[in-house]
């Protein structure tokens, strides 16, 4: 599908946790499971949230501490079992991304998605909100042997749709999202309505949208 005449970008690349979706109070819930399982004391919320980003091994690491990396391999099979029965519980698409994404495939936009969570995970959380079937392809931490802030996922978006670079648009919450841009040379647009957005405008993106209607203003400026 082509966009529309007056569209500045074909190809729209969605982050996951805290851009599409507000994972936070699950996510933290399969942590300081583990945590009370392997006999360790819960975290924050809040600071469990600034661990997210960058896989289910790492949030797991870092929610141990240096201290207690020894019980890692225990803690991530206990996260992946408890966190997999629990996707869904208080998962839902923050506010106004349905109507986004609906307003972005009428204007014949492509819609993917390039995530560090699983892509089991992140196909049924997808499919279970009614949301998988915009997205032409929805890449996984474990789709390919790198992942985010490596281009390469999002290199194979492009070529998969045959996009020109500077044609596509990366959209997420994090830094990592960010350097992910940068190196794949896309364009970026954060979101204030992440995991950590005062992490995010730390690291200095060139726009930063409040709600997803924006979005749909910003493909259409040309």
């Amino acid at each position: 599908m082509n966009a529309l005449p007056g569209v500045a970008y074909d190809h729209v690349v969605f982050d996951l946790d805290g851009t599409l979706v507000d994972s936070r109070a699950d996510l933290a819930e399969a942590v300081n499971h583990v945590l009370r399982t392997l006999g360790r004391p819960e975290l924050p919320p809040a600071t469990l949230h600034g661990y997210v980003g960058e896989g289910a091994r790492v949030l797991v690491e870092r929610a141990l501490g240096i201290e207690h990396q020894n019980l890692l391999p225990r803690g991530v099979e206990a996260f992946m079992a408890y966190y997999g029965a629990h996707l869904l519980d208080a998962t839902r698409p923050y506010p106004g991304i349905s109507e986004a994404l609906a307003a972005l495939a009428a204007r014949g936009v492509t819609l993917s998605v390039l995530t560090n969570k699983p892509v089991g995970m992140s196909r049924a959380i997808l499919e279970g909100l009614g949301l998988a079937p915009r997205f032409v392809e929805i890449l996984g931490g474990d789709s390919l042997p790198v992942r985010k802030p490596d281009p390469a996922g999002l290199e194979h978006l492009r070529a998969r749709t045959g996009t020109a670079r500077e044609r596509v648009l990366l959209v997420g919450d994090s830094g990592i999202d960010l350097r992910t841009a940068r190196a794949g040379r896309v364009a970026f647009c954060g979101v204030a309505w992440g995991l950590t957005p005062d992490a995010l405008l730390a690291a200095r993106p060139e726009r930063v949208i409040e709600h997803p209607a924006e979005l749909v203003s910003l493909v259409e400026r040309s």
